[in-house]
């Protein structure tokens, strides 16, 4: 299986840290590998402790469903077909923005997962890591 590299996932890192600096928020910021395992993980100054799992829960979110965690959220809504996915895998799936699958052609060999700001602040510097890859 193809997965990502420690070199890739500090590059997804460092790119996010980056936006993440630009838009005035401090963020925690993971990249898990294919099998949805942690490859590498950031706290900024002054991120959230609380936002550490959640960082990492929505790369392996993103990974494990192979999609961005923002398409889950429409999904998982009461009435929906998904209603109740988020207590799958004893609460380790995040269902909002900020995860993204980190694609090497039509592969995906790891995510990304960004936690603290609002969702579209974590959607924001997932993207500019997920751009970096």
């Amino acid at each position: 299986m193809e997965t990502i590299t420690l070199e890739d996932a500090r590059r997804v890192i460092a790119a996010a840290e980056e936006k993440a600096a630009e838009i005035g928020c401090p963020m925690d910021i993971a990249v898990v590998d294919a099998g949805g395992h942690l490859k590498s993980h950031v706290r900024m100054d002054g991120a959230f402790i609380g936002s550490i799992s959640i960082s990492i829960n929505k790369a392996y979110t993103s990974i494990a469903f192979q999609t961005e965690t923002k398409d889950l959220a429409a999904l998982t809504q009461s009435g929906q077909e998904l209603f109740g996915l988020s207590d799958a895998h004893g609460g380790r799936l995040v269902i909002f923005a900020g995860g993204i699958p980190l694609r090497r052609g039509d592969d995906i060999v790891g995510a990304v997962g960004v936690s603290t700001g609002t969702v579209d602040q974590d959607q924001q510097v997932a993207e500019a890591g997920a751009a970096a890859f």
